[in-house]
């Protein structure tokens, strides 16, 4: 059960980021004034992260908080786009987001660093998945 969740955690973080890249690349996303493309690009990714994964804006704020420690105006304004949340907050999500963690590191241009990751979750449940069907077979040889 843990492992399926985790996958789908992945799964979501993979669609968050290529829903951002159509928005972003429609020019859906505008800055404000003095903003750098960069910053704009940051707060709609987190925003497309924490919604893609934790659902809709009451049930992503609880988490976010629960997360991060921020309050609950601040939960929403990351998760609406309108602010992106300040290091040692993003550190918290990205501690407990793999979301989060895929589109920051997209945003820096080290994907390898999350396919290395991924390789890793995949090899353990492979190695998972193995060794539940050797157990299978040794009780059928039995």
């Amino acid at each position: 059960m843990l492992r399926e969740h985790s996958l789908r955690r992945q799964k979501a973080g993979l669609s968050a980021l290529c829903q951002f890249m159509r928005c972003a690349a429609n020019g859906r996303y505008t800055a404000a004034e003095g903003e750098s493309p960069l910053g704009i690009r940051y707060r709609k990714a987190i925003s497309a992260a924490l919604a893609a994964e934790l659902g809709g804006a009451g049930r992503a704020a609880k988490d976010t908080m629960m997360w991060t420690g921020a309050s609950e105006r601040t939960a929403k304004n990351w998760i609406s786009g309108t602010y992106g949340p300040a290091a040692e907050h993003l550190i918290e999500l990205m501690r407990h987001s793999d979301t989060v963690l895929a589109v920051v590191l997209e945003l820096a241009g080290r994907n390898e660093a999350m396919n290395s990751i991924r390789l890793g979750l995949v090899r353990n449940e492979l190695s998972d998945i193995l060794r539940s069907l050797n157990a299978i077979c040794d009780r059928d040889e039995d």
